[in-house]
């Protein structure tokens, strides 16, 4: 068994959503003994921030599934997308890359269409970018970053399940990354969880508004996960110190989130819908 277990030395990123290839240790995004079983045979999916991060980590286990994917992307992570797509392929998939910001809808419109024109169809989209501004005062919450963090979190998603709906089929699926937050709140990220409690709540509305299309919806709530966000958003001392407040005192790596998604994109989860899988290193949480 691949060990997950690392330590997360003090470190800082200027600029978020924060570039992988720059972090010390690398995030594991599949583990060395993955092995596929074509769950996801000739599937297309899309997935948001999917250059990096729990993004990369679906991608990737997707790809090795047997799907085609498309990543959207901040434009600033291209040396992470152009890496992400190298690993799709090396699993004998195709790939497209979007950069772009989730946050124009023409973007998004754009977007969807390229999928469309490279691919076809959409079976499998995964809504999973997110940005994240800590601070200790809710006074310190400037409207410039409340807004990015509305914007980016849950209105980008509304907006580009809005448009990749018309082309997706029954037995289609979505997932939506939430977050432990969402549950439990954060006293440092009352405008990130906030969003992720939206996310809770629209994942659970869309599943009862298209469960008669037979199209499932269902929502991932990660924990502490070892990503670029992590170390573009907290200080040092934070980020030196993440995760060892969970009950398996260490943070999650993407590839121990990835799977969950595999799951619920796959004909194995046909009676789940609405439902919310938790990834949190051991934390109890009352749903």
């Amino acid at each position: 068994m691949q060990q997950m277990e690392m330590e997360t030395p003090a470190q800082q990123q200027e600029a978020q959503p924060g570039i992988e290839a720059q972090m010390h240790p690398q995030p594991i995004f599949i583990r060395d003994d993955y092995e596929g079983s074509d769950k996801l045979k000739d599937k297309i999916a899309l997935i948001t921030g999917g250059d990096s991060g729990i993004g990369r980590a679906v991608a990737v286990h997707f790809a090795r599934e047997g799907a085609d994917v498309a990543i959207i992307y901040h434009p600033r992570e291209e040396e992470d997308a152009q890496k992400t797509k190298q690993l799709i392929e090396a699993e004998g998939r195709r790939s497209l890359l979007i950069p772009g910001d989730l946050r124009k809808l023409s973007f998004i419109r754009e977007a969807v269409g390229k999928v469309l024109s490279e691919f076809n169809r959409i079976n499998i989209l995964v809504n999973n970018a997110a940005v994240q501004y800590p601070q200790k005062e809710l006074t310190d919450i400037n409207d410039e970053d409340m807004v990015a963090t509305f914007e980016t979190n849950i209105l980008a998603m509304f907006r580009l399940t809005k448009a990749a709906l018309p082309h997706m089929d029954a037995y289609d699926c979505i997932v939506n990354t939430t977050s432990v937050t969402s549950y439990r709140g954060s006293e440092t990220l009352l405008d990130y969880s906030s969003t992720k409690g939206a996310i809770t709540a629209f994942t659970r509305s869309l599943s009862q508004h298209l469960v008669e299309r037979n199209i499932r919806v269902n929502a991932v709530a990660p924990g502490p996960i070892w990503t670029p966000l992590i170390v573009a958003s907290f200080d040092p001392e934070k980020v030196a110190n993440f995760g060892k407040d969970t009950p398996m005192e260490r943070a999650g790596q993407p590839a121990e989130v990835a799977p969950a998604y595999v799951f619920l994109a796959s004909e194995d989860a046909s009676y789940i819908t609405g439902q919310v899988m938790h990834i949190n290193g051991g934390e109890i949480i009352n749903s």
